[in-house]
C-alpha cells in the first residue's frame, strides 16, 4: 500500500467532497459501481468518468476528467495500472486535490510526480474499506 493514514485521512475528511470516479460505468458487477454507492452513502459527490458518459448512481456521466465543467476535488482511478499515470496527471491538470488509485492500481512513477506537485495522493486503496474506519 502507497498512503499513510494521515493522508488517507485527509482526502476523506477535508479535501472535498466531489468525487470523479475513473472507470465508473452502470456495470453493477464491477467494483467501481459499489465503491460509488459507498462514497455516496458518506456524503460524497461522485462524477463518473468512462467513455459512456453514462449516468450512474443519478450523477451526469463524463467522457474524460476535462469535460467536467465544474471543480473535481478528488479523483478515484478504477483503470488498469498502465493507464493510470496520464489520469495521474490529468488529475492535476484540471486542478483537482488528490488522487486516489484503487486496489491493485500501482504506477509508482504516477505516484511519486502526483505528490512531487503537491496533491494528496494514496495508491493500492479502497475508500470503501478506508472511511468506515474513520469513525
Amino acid at each position: 500500500m502507497y498512503g499513510d493514514q494521515e493522508t488517507v485521512r485527509r482526502i476523506l475528511t477535508e479535501l472535498g467532497d466531489t468525487w470523479a470516479v475513473v472507470g465508473l460505468s452502470s456495470n453493477r458487477a464491477r467494483a467501481a459501481y459499489g465503491v460509488a454507492e459507498v462514497l455516496q452513502r458518506f456524503g460524497k459527490r461522485i462524477v463518473p468518468v468512462h467513455p459512456k458518459a453514462e449516468a450512474v448512481h443519478g450523477e451526469q456521466g463524463y467522457a474524460s476528467l476535462e469535460e467536467i465543467p465544474f471543480k473535481v476535488d478528488v479523483v478515484d482511478v478504477f483503470v488498469n495500472s498502465h493507464l493510470a499515470g496520464q489520469l495521474a496527471d490529468e488529475a492535476r491538470s484540471i486542478g483537482a486535490d488528490a488522487v486516489w488509485f484503487q486496489l491493485g492500481v500501482i504506477d509508482e512513477a504516477a505516484y511519486g510526480r502526483t505528490r512531487d506537485a503537491g496533491l494528496a495522493m494514496v495508491m493500492d486503496m479502497c475508500p470503501a474499506i478506508e472511511i468506515p474506519r474513520l469513525g
